[in-house]
């Protein structure tokens, strides 16, 4: 049994620092190839390449808060709500896999922006998806992470909740009766 735990610890540790690994090179390799003013057209137009540094969160907001309540509500509380996450996740045994999976996505990319806001005052973006009607702003692999961190979660709540809803039938006791 301890080996399983073990095991299933490495694991974690493993998927998590992937994803902080991933996100911090390829923010590393946007820092020092892009120029801010320059934008690489790539897959048809469809992918641009632009560095932006966005001081605030999600689509720039909170950008203009006064410096210590951007701490606060972009570092601190993230910081707390992560450690939260990580503490439940090494230590709820009973999380299924693709709970875990996408815990370990959604912590590993949030501590990724976490990382970029504390030593360097704000977060790198530099991808921008433009498929005509659906355009997204300029994101990260960290945003990435998250989302399918997220993504994996709801599909697995989605799924849970179907496999778990009782059968009606069994439900009325009057049921089969005649």
């Amino acid at each position: 049994m301890k080996n399983k735990v073990f095991l299933r610890n490495i694991i974690i540790s493993l998927i998590l620092c992937s994803s902080l690994a991933c996100d911090q090179l390829s923010k590393n390799i946007a820092r020092e190839s892009l120029r801010y003013d320059e934008q690489i057209k790539l897959l048809n137009d469809r992918l641009t390449l632009a560095k932006v540094e966005n001081t605030g969160a999600f689509l720039s907001f909170g950008e203009s808060m006064p410096e210590w309540l951007k701490f606060l509500f972009l570092v601190m509380i993230p910081l707390l709500v992560l450690a939260s996450g990580i503490f439940y996740l090494f230590g709820n045994k009973n999380l299924t896999n693709a709970y875990t999976l996408g815990l370990c996505l959604v912590i590993g990319g949030g501590a990724g922006n976490i990382y970029d806001r504390i030593i360097y005052g704000s977060v790198t973006d530099f991808l921008h998806l433009d498929f005509g009607l659906f355009q997204t702003g300029v994101f990260n692999l960290a945003d990435v992470s998250v989302m399918f961190g997220i993504l994996i979660l709801l599909c697995h709540i989605m799924i849970k909740k179907t496999v778990d809803l009782p059968d009606q039938d069994n439900m009325n006791p009057r049921a089969g009766v005649l």
